[in-house]
């Protein structure tokens, strides 16, 4: 058997829909992160400051009792949002990110972003008082492939705005290619990724050789194996800019498993097995807390959590469940196609 000691791990991307969805999953994520950044796309958007408001209200109503959480909240961009009321939502403590959404890219995303020059008030006014901007790196455009929009964002969007906004702090959310990789490592300052637990552990094969498997469908899609070991080689460097965005999306498995099925990998049960899996694989333990605890609070200029966790190795695999039961259907959990044996375990949560 072999232990591991890291501070409390957050996760800086996490989905947690809202009424008997929220109740049914948040527990997972409250009893393994210490604190998340919650995305704002419900099917009514977290657009203002006084939603996010009432939205942590309701994250906060549904924990369970003992579970220490915090969820950061995010304001919802649109080429509506004021820049106002999102510096207001900042001053305030509330606000930590605003996401920029391109119109129709993912779930709930057709109130986004259709005309960048139509939200640069808003990125001016956020570039100015230091708070940060998640994009969704994709192009909608229909005539570029699914498995290029990345790229092409990139260089249509990305690169122009980071040229213009020199000082606005961007996280480019779930990177899925080499493309992604290199972009950030070639800034200096104000840019950082998440990496998600699913993209460091499938690729398109996954989900379309053999077979379509809906429960490895999400968005960005996954790509090639090439890409894949570009994303695993930059989360295990050290590099700081890079950061764990677990990207963790339910939907009821009817949702997923129809004729048009919703993206989406929820992973907040055995995410912290997969990602200790992956470092021990690489030879990268030693930096396995970089990633879960310390590189994505720096960027957000958080203090790491204090709380201590501990890792242990067990000789035989573990048992996660295949699906869990919420109030708004049953949800199927991320299988990574791989033995697990990393737990955790904590002073004041069973596990």
């Amino acid at each position: 058997m072999q232990s591991l000691v890291t501070r409390r791990p957050d996760d800086w991307h996490l989905h947690l829909r809202d009424g008997a969805m929220l109740e049914g999953i948040l527990p997972h994520s409250s009893a393994n992160f210490a604190r998340a950044l919650i995305m704002p796309n419900l099917v009514r958007p977290v657009i203002r400051s006084v939603d996010a408001a009432a939205y942590r209200n309701r994250i906060v109503a549904a924990l369970p009792i003992g579970h220490s959480f915090e969820p950061f909240m995010t304001l919802y961009l649109t080429e509506a949002t004021d820049p106002t009321d999102v510096e207001a939502g900042f001053r305030d403590g509330l606000v930590c990110a605003v996401k920029l959404y391109p119109a129709g890219a993912t779930t709930n995303s057709d109130s986004g972003v259709r005309e960048i020059e139509r939200v640069m008030p808003v990125l001016e006014r956020m570039a100015k008082i230091g708070l940060p901007l998640c994009v969704h790196g994709e192009v909608t455009d229909p005539a570029v492939d699914i498995f290029d929009r990345e790229a092409v964002f990139i260089e249509r969007l990305l690169l122009p705005l980071r040229e213009r906004l020199p000082e606005l702090r961007i996280v480019m959310e779930h990177i899925t290619t080499k493309d992604g990789v290199d972009f950030v490592a070639s800034q200096t300052k104000n840019t950082a990724a998440t990496i998600t637990t699913h993209h460091l552990i499938i690729n398109r094969n996954t989900v379309l050789a053999g077979g379509i498997r809906p429960h490895y469908y999400c968005l960005p899609i996954v790509k090639r194996e090439s890409h894949r070991l570009s994303l695993r080689a930059a989360a295990t460097s050290g590099d700081r800019r890079f950061f764990l965005g677990t990207d963790s999306a339910p939907h009821a498995d009817p949702t997923k498993e129809c004729a048009c099925g919703c993206a989406g990998i929820f992973t907040a049960i055995n995410t912290i097995s997969c990602v200790a899996e992956v470092f021990e694989q690489e030879g990268a333990l030693d930096r396995l807390e970089g990633f879960i605890a310390i590189n994505g609070a720096a960027f957000y200029g958080r203090s790491p959590n204090e709380e201590r966790i501990t890792l242990i190795r067990d000789a035989e695999p573990l048992k996660f469940p295949t699906k869990i039961e919420t109030g708004a259907g049953m949800v199927t959990v991320f299988d990574p196609q791989m033995p697990l044996r990393w737990r955790t375990k904590r002073a004041d949560i069973a596990t």
